[in-house]
């Protein structure tokens, strides 16, 4: 067995040609670059109880080498994927069953009959691989560069596989991203955990990729620290699962569910206060308002206007081929990892950032609350505009953090906030206005708000 550390980064073909000549690449290239092709054929049950418990299962013919290879559930966070690889060589191209047994196989799997396992689908393309390696302070870094240009096909279907794969060798996760992130100041590289096999599975059944990633586990006795990093990790895991698929189908309201990820990771970035100093998120938020500023006018435009959102997806692509969004992605994957808004606070943002969430998220929560004075809206709804930012802030710790409050009607007020929030971004008019008075009343009512006002 052996831990896989990986990094995914879909490319255009200009692009591959590219980064075959990139001169950072060149200059590091230990190996030059060496031509495979690869075929691979995945297995299932026809219930598909391997794609169910997260687990790839595969048999890959190169050159004159069969290879059996199953893959396990791992940990996939913003496109950097662990997870836990197997491999055997095999005499022929036949599954060998009797190698699915013992620690590798998983324990959820251990009534299952192998004889069910059958053919899905495969995936066939051609592999560009080089040694990439370099002294990184006084450590060392290898990494695998792998330039994959093919098809996954299923049936009568195939869609294209068009990738930069970087594998670690040795050395530390951060270089697979230190890397990432030089290549892409100039080139579209769009990080996504999609694997080979989620795509075959994706074109079997449309249904089958999930946009959702597990929940982070936030409890009141959470360090601000430890809670601020999950919950960003979740906020970019998911706006670039939200990305692939809205590319691949052009679903409308993925596109509205990636900008509000947008959103929140914006909101969440302001409300850290002296635990994450303004110098120390500048690059951050510059990066996260442009794209908000370039989207979210569109995503509102589209609530009402049908050509907006028809021509949503082109204008999408056009953002993918851009360097800005792979750029934006790896850039804030490398600032997380080395929680560079930690590095240089001073003694009372330590505390603060060491502090328990629930006794540091009631503070913040009661004095966003009192500041943004609801009863002034009652009387002049045309200025709520102004207070989004700070609606906003209230809004993503009630989304991902409400359960460690304990105060009533928490969900409801969540609502409601989120009522007022889509409201204060609405065009003005007379039913408009007359429905911020409304909300900011019900708001002003609720008890959970009432209590936030005395914390």
């Amino acid at each position: 067995m052996q831990k896989e550390t990986e990094i995914k980064l879909r490319v255009s073909r200009e692009t591959l040609a590219a980064l075959r000549e990139h001169p950072l690449l060149k200059k590091r290239n230990k190996s030059g670059w060496e031509r495979r092709e690869l075929m691979n054929q995945y297995f299932d049950t026809p219930e598909r109880d391997l794609a169910q418990a997260k687990v790839a299962l595969r048999l890959r013919k190169d050159g004159d080498e069969v290879i059996q290879t199953l893959k396990t559930r791992g940990q996939s966070v913003a496109g950097l994927s662990v997870r836990n690889e197997y491999d055997w060589n095999l005499p022929k191209a036949k599954l060998d069953l009797k190698k699915l047994d013992g620690e590798c196989w998983p324990e959820e799997l251990a009534e299952l009959d192998k004889k069910t396992l059958k053919p899905i689908f495969t995936t066939d393309f051609v592999r560009e691989r080089a040694e990439i390696a370099w002294g990184r302070g006084k450590t060392k870094v290898v990494i695998e560069a792998a330039l994959d240009l093919g098809h996954v096909v299923v049936g009568k279907q195939k869609e294209e596989i068009c990738e930069l794969e970087l594998e670690l060798r040795e050395g530390e996760p951060a270089a697979l991203l230190e890397l990432a992130a030089e290549l892409a100041e100039k080139l579209a590289l769009m990080p996504c955990d999609i694997s080979k096999a989620e795509r075959g599975y994706r074109l079997h059944d449309a249904h089958s990729y999930s946009l959702s990633l597990p929940a982070p586990q936030i409890t009141a006795e959470t360090p601000l620290d430890d809670a601020f990093a999950a919950l960003s990790w979740h906020l970019l895991g998911s706006s670039q699962r939200l990305a692939e698929q809205y590319r691949f189908n052009g679903h409308w309201r993925l596109l509205q569910d990636w900008v509000e990820c947008l959103a929140e990771m914006r909101a969440l970035i302001s409300s850290l206060g002296q635990a994450a100093p303004r110098q120390s998120t500048h690059d951050l938020r510059i990066a996260l308002d442009a794209l908000l500023e370039d989207w979210r006018p569109l995503v509102q435009a589209g609530l009402e206007d049908e050509d907006v959102r028809k021509a949503a997806p082109e204008q999408f692509l056009e953002e993918l081929e851009d360097p800005r969004w792979g750029l934006f992605s790896l850039t804030t994957s490398r600032w997380l990892l080395a929680r560079t808004w930690a590095a240089d606070r001073n003694t009372r943002g330590n505390r603060q950032g060491a502090a328990q969430l629930g006794s540091w998220l009631p503070r913040l929560l009661g004095e966003e609350a009192t500041s943004l004075q609801l009863q002034r809206y009652q009387q002049q709804p045309e200025d709520l505009a102004e207070q989004l930012p700070r609606i906003e802030r209230i809004q993503v710790w009630l989304h991902h953090a409400r359960n460690v409050l304990e105060i009533p009607e928490m969900d409801r007020l969540y609502g409601e906030l989120n009522k007022l929030a889509q409201l204060a971004n609405e065009s003005i008019t007379d039913e408009v206005l007359d429905a911020r008075k409304q909300q900011a009343i019900a708001v002003y009512q609720n008890r959970a708000w009432k209590m936030l006002l005395r914390l």
